[in-house]
């Protein structure tokens, strides 16, 4: 069953700011997360009780919600700005 995608606010305005085939790139990567939430390469973050995944230099990190079949995209942020 395929899993409902929503990007709250915050997010929204971090992906306006990627451009070009990043922004193709992270958009694909964001369309899979529906099919399969839990992708090869995700990592679980302890810290904030969500996931992280790569989309080249950017970080998408999201929640999931099984019992509503809903993945929540809360930050994407480029690495820089991830790991500081």
């Amino acid at each position: 069953m395929k899993y409902r995608i929503k990007i709250i606010p915050k997010a929204e305005k971090d992906l306006d700011a990627v451009t070009g085939r990043d922004f193709d790139a992270v958009k694909k990567r964001i369309l899979l997360l529906s099919e399969n939430p839990r992708p090869f390469g995700s990592k679980k973050l302890t810290d904030e009780g969500g996931y992280r995944i790569r989309s080249g230099d950017f970080r998408i990190l999201y929640r999931i919600d099984d019992m509503v079949k809903e993945v929540i995209i809360y930050r994407i942020r480029h690495r820089k700005e991830v790991y500081k």
